[in-house]
C-alpha cells in the first residue's frame, strides 16, 4: 500500500518560503506539543518533515517532488446543465439520419451497368 502524501511544510505549519531558522522553530514546537512518548506515530512523522527540510540540499530535492497548488481558475467551473427531455424534433433527426430516404448515392453500391 503506498504512503499517503504528507506535505512536511504543512505538517510543521510551514510557508513555502520559511527560512532555515523559522524550520527549525517550528519543529520543536511541533515536538513539544507531540512528544514521542505520548504520539509516537506523529512524533515520525513531524521529524521524516523536518529530515527532508532542514538540509538546503535536501530541502531543494524535497521541493521538486513536493506537489504545487493549482492556480485559481478565473473562470466558472460548474458543470453545464443539459436539457435531457426528448423533444419530437430529436426523434425526427434520428430518424432521418438513420433512413435512407434523402440518400443520393445509390449509384456507387450498384457498380457500372454492362450492355
Amino acid at each position: 500500500m503506498p504512503k499517503p502524501y504528507i506535505d512536511p511544510y504543512a505538517l510543521l505549519g510551514l510557508e513555502r518560503t520559511a527560512t532555515e531558522a523559522e524550520i527549525k522553530k517550528a519543529y520543536f514546537a511541533q515536538v513539544r506539543a507531540y512528544p514521542p512518548e505520548r504520539d509516537p506515530a506523529r512524533f515520525k512523522q513531524i521529524r521524516a518533515a523536518y529530515e527532508a527540510l532542514r538540509d538546503s540540499e535536501i530541502r531543494s530535492a524535497t521541493e521538486q517532488t513536493l506537489l504545487k497548488p493549482w492556480p485559481g481558475a478565473s473562470f466558472d467551473l460548474t458543470p453545464p446543465e443539459f436539457d435531457l427531455t426528448l423533444h419530437l424534433e430529436d426523434i425526427l433527426a434520428v430518424a432521418q439520419a438513420l433512413s435512407d430516404l434523402e440518400r443520393k448515392d445509390w449509384r456507387e453500391h450498384y457498380g457500372q451497368v454492362k450492355l
